[in-house]
């Protein structure tokens, strides 16, 4: 009874019953530890992005259709070359060239200015993925895997910025079941933030392997699945874009090859793409993943 009433009634100041120490800390998770880690690094982030912060949007938005601005100027530099391709090898009738091509233009001039000016921000994210769609059939590139994963990424890249054009209001549609828009931006970011992996996934794929190569795909494969799940999306999109641009930059740098080089078109079709891409992230980065990812959830529990 002494011993009790020397270390207090209720046992304060007593050893552990098993050996261990009342004040030892709960060791953390792997999870958050990681979190902790990219948490510094994205305050680092978001102080040297500071003065250009308040225009990562535009920047993006820009960025996302600029592959199109770059279509469309190539079709008309080119012309007489793509209603050749058109005609003799995809055998599309003479009339039906002019018209297809006529139409691409039209549609990528005016819904790539709409994104830039933000305005009719739906129907232009719906005319630049309907040019998507008929320019894999007409070219006939459907089947292509590389073509068709950097089609996905860059659709991904056209719902962030439908996702980031939609403000929280209702639109009332008489008769039909309704959701407001800051739930419907919550399906379209995730979906975006999905497809927009696709172009890192076909890089992984396609090239020769080296040491590089597999640091750099190990790399943007683990910022890819913390994209997707939504776990420190600022961080990952961030590391996404660094490899992204510089991967573009080494390898399709079509500014350094001759005029009649073989594959200068494709050097620069590819080169325009990924910029798109990068703009998708650049607008995930800016908006964050939305309600169906780790971090938020992090945020409510």
């Amino acid at each position: 009874m002494a011993q009790l009433r020397g270390q207090g009634s209720y046992g304060i100041g007593a050893p552990a019953p098993f050996g261990g120490d009342i004040d030892q800390r709960v060791e953390q998770s792997p999870l958050d530890t990681i979190r902790q880690q990219t948490s510094k690094i994205e305050d680092l982030l978001d102080t040297l992005s500071e003065p250009i912060k308040p225009f990562l949007p535009a920047i993006g938005r820009f960025l996302i259709v600029v592959t199109f601005i770059e279509d469309a100027l190539r079709i008309i530099t080119q012309w007489s070359d793509q209603l050749l391709y058109l005609h003799d090898y995809r055998h599309i009738p003479s009339g039906l060239t002019h018209l297809f091509l006529i139409a691409n233009v039209i549609v990528m001039a005016i819904c790539s200015t709409l994104v830039i000016i933000r305005r009719h921000s739906e129907y232009a994210v719906c005319g630049l993925m309907g040019v998507v769609v008929t320019q894999a059939l007409g070219y006939g590139l459907i089947f292509d895997l590389n073509f068709f994963l950097r089609n996905l990424s860059v659709m991904g890249g056209l719902l962030m910025v439908l996702s980031d054009s939609w403000v929280r209001k209702t639109k009332a549609f008489a008769g039909l079941p309704q959701l407001e828009e800051k739930d419907r931006k919550m399906y379209f970011q995730l979906a975006g933030r999905v497809l927009l992996i696709f172009l890192f996934i076909g890089f992984v794929f396609s090239g020769e392997w080296s040491v590089l190569r597999i640091i750099v795909s190990l790399l943007g494969l683990a910022a890819c699945v913390m994209v997707v799940v939504g776990f420190k999306a600022k961080f990952s999109a961030t590391l996404l874009v660094v490899i992204l641009s510089v991967f573009n930059v080494i390898v399709n740098n079509f500014w350094t090859l001759h005029e009649h080089h073989p594959h200068k078109d494709f050097a620069k079709y590819d080169f325009f793409q990924i910029l798109s891409i990068v703009g998708g992230l650049l607008l995930l980065v800016n908006s964050g993943p939305g309600q169906f990812s780790i971090d938020e959830k992090k945020k409510v529990y």
